[in-house]
């Protein structure tokens, strides 16, 4: 190879190498970085609207479950509306002494052995009234006092349910031994209060 193409492959190399140095300090980290940033940016952006029109596309049908949930609350409502806790205590003595009636009417294979009424608690964010209850009932009389007290309006709830199985007993009201089993049941049923004020009240 003569002198003067060497000279020329050596200026064509220093070019390559000018020209590779060049884009590495001024092209790459102004234009091509930026523009691969701007790139993750819009395909960010592209399956953000993507989700927002599919939530937009439900927003009807999220409105309507609301609305019916909001329905649903409305007709049963969560506090007892007694104006303190003495009467919700009465409304919870009451309202067990209608349910075990329904179940079992005249008391012939359910009925009420103890309620006593605790005091009211203040230590949750609202004022929970208790009444410790305890029957005996026959099992299918033992599930529909269950479910009517937790499904009515207002919001009942049981807690420290205990069973217990018995083969003989005596229905409370008979007077006399029942051979085919029942269930001795206790249980704490409890509702709650609204916060003090006519229009907690309205609120909930």
């Amino acid at each position: 190879m003569t002198a003067g193409k060497r000279d020329r492959w050596l200026a064509l190399g220093l070019l390559l190498g000018v020209l590779a140095l060049a884009y590495a300090v001024l092209v790459h980290p102004w234009w091509t970085i930026p523009m691969r940033d701007l790139d993750a940016r819009i395909d960010t952006l592209q399956q953000r609207e993507l989700r927002l029109r599919a939530q937009l596309e439900q927003a009807d049908e999220v409105n309507r479950q609301l609305a019916e949930l909001g329905a649903r609350q409305a007709e049963r409502p969560g506090f007892m509306p007694e104006a303190n806790a003495e009467l919700a205590t009465a409304a919870l003595v009451q309202r067990l002494e209608a349910v075990v009636s329904e179940a079992s009417p005249g008391n012939r294979s359910c009925g009420i052995v103890n309620r006593s009424p605790l005091e009211p608690s203040s230590r949750e964010p609202y004022t929970r009234v208790t009444v410790q209850v305890r029957l005996k009932c026959g099992t299918p009389e033992t599930a529909a006092v269950l479910h009517a007290l937790e499904s009515g309006s207002p919001r009942l709830f049981i807690g420290n349910l205990n069973i217990l199985v018995q083969r003989m007993y005596f229905a409370p009201g008979s007077g006399r031994a029942s051979s085919d089993g029942g269930l001795d049941v206790s249980f704490d049923l409890y509702g709650y209060l609204p916060p003090s004020g006519a229009e907690a009240r309205d609120a909930t």
